[in-house]
């Protein structure tokens, strides 16, 4: 089973997924494109941008359609996609779209984590809570539009945890 985790930055989509290796030891974790990218030599800017943005996406095609089965994946397109329409990059998503939809087809669950009210995450001006919260609202939207399925959760982490593994056994 392929399983996206998905969401805006500063949820705990990486601390999930990080979690969720205990329950399943015979998966693999894909971090997130930037990261991954990062070791590889790519510099980032130091304000997120477009360019970066479609970096990543390309990244996380390739992750995606490269990987076999038992593989979580800390982000996926449809993340950087809504990066990538908040940024006013929608030329580029138009370009990629189909690629990702194709990548997309070989995701069995997503796993989306919102933003909750109230917000249960803290974090920094630096983390720039404007794009985070213009995300959230893109991917409440667009999450549902693949075909895949998805479950929404919330909660503490140990409820997140169970919320996953119920739908999952």
């Amino acid at each position: 089973m392929k399983i996206a985790i998905t969401g805006a930055h500063r949820v705990g989509k990486t601390t999930l997924a990080e979690k969720l290796l205990e329950h399943f030891p015979e998966y693999e974790l894909r971090p997130e494109p930037y990261y991954e990218l990062e070791e590889l030599g790519y510099e980032f800017s130091e304000t997120p941008n477009i360019d970066d943005f479609a970096e990543q996406l390309n990244y996380s095609i390739k992750q995606i359609t490269a990987s076999s089965d038992n593989v979580i994946f800390d982000r996926c397109p449809i993340d950087i996609m809504a990066y990538l329409e908040a940024l006013d990059g929608i030329q580029y998503i138009n370009s990629m779209y189909d690629k990702a939809e194709s990548a997309m087809e070989d995701i069995d669950l997503i796993i989306f984590v919102p933003i909750e009210e109230p917000d249960i995450i803290t974090y920094q001006k630096s983390d720039y809570p404007e794009l985070r919260d213009t995300v959230n609202e893109i991917l409440k939207e667009s999450v549902y539009d693949f075909g895949i399925e998805v479950i929404e959760v919330k909660g503490s982490l140990p409820e997140r945890i169970s919320q996953v593994l119920a739908k999952i056994t």
